[in-house]
């Protein structure tokens, strides 16, 4: 067993008045050669948006961009022709593939819009754009982690070009659950939205990211109730 801690403190952080972004791993004028990636895990921005303000048409290729709205409400516009808003309990993905342009606003002038921005190299490149979403509901992650992406398409969720799994759950307080790694040679990041949980005898806390590899399953416990987590299964090798 293989594993990894990144307490949220330690994670890179850009305030550009309109952005407030904490980046897990390395990302534009935040670089750290030992925060590169977790596998093909490559982004996990936890990006706040002030209101009615957002990223301007910009493009992305090569690239399997998952977006997870945790509160308000984010528009976004691309260059397949796809104009929609995403919000808390809603799924985004985008395979930019060959090439895509798209941009996302916070669609309210009265609030902020939280969502994380993550991405990962995809399994094969140059494959042909496309968008879907998902939406779900309190009573599919309640005490349970709960599939919300997989590599196939008749499966629960979203689905990628890459043999990765990502689960959502909310706990009550005391619940213990088993996470069994789907693929072998895939590791897992754990990322906190909130709550407390113990993996491996280690507490992590509110936007806590811990990395498990080379292992087929582990265990974890939740401390506090409403504690959220997603989890994502990834393959190692880039």
């Amino acid at each position: 067993m293989n594993t990894i801690l990144h307490k949220a403190a330690t994670r890179g952080h850009a305030n550009h008045g309109w952005l407030d972004s904490h980046h897990t791993f390395s990302f534009a004028n935040y670089h750290n050669p030992e925060r590169m990636n977790f596998g093909i895990l490559r982004v996990l921005n936890d990006d706040t948006v002030a209101a009615g303000m957002g990223f301007g048409t910009h493009p992305h290729d090569n690239m399997e961009i998952i977006s997870i709205p945790l509160e308000g409400d984010l528009e976004h516009k691309d260059s397949m022709g796809n104009t929609t808003t995403i919000k808390q309990g809603d799924i985004q993905v985008m395979s930019a593939g060959t090439g895509v342009f798209h941009s996302e606003y916070n669609k309210n002038k009265d609030k902020e819009v939280r969502f994380l921005q993550i991405w990962l190299f995809p399994k094969k490149k140059n494959v042909t754009p496309r968008y879907d979403q998902i939406t779900l509901t309190h009573s599919d992650t309640k005490n349970k982690l709960y599939q919300i992406l997989s590599p196939n398409a008749e499966d629960e969720g979203v689905w990628i070009h890459q043999d990765a799994w990502f689960h959502l759950g909310t706990f009550e307080k005391g619940i213990s659950d088993t996470y069994k790694i789907k693929k072998e040679g895939n590791g897992v990041y754990v990322f906190v939205l909130e709550g407390e949980i113990i993996i491996n005898n280690e507490s992590l806390s509110k936007r806590d990211g811990y990395g498990i590899w080379d292992v087929n399953s582990f265990d974890f416990t939740t401390q506090t109730d409403n504690t959220k987590l997603l989890l994502m299964e990834v393959p190692m090798k880039l």
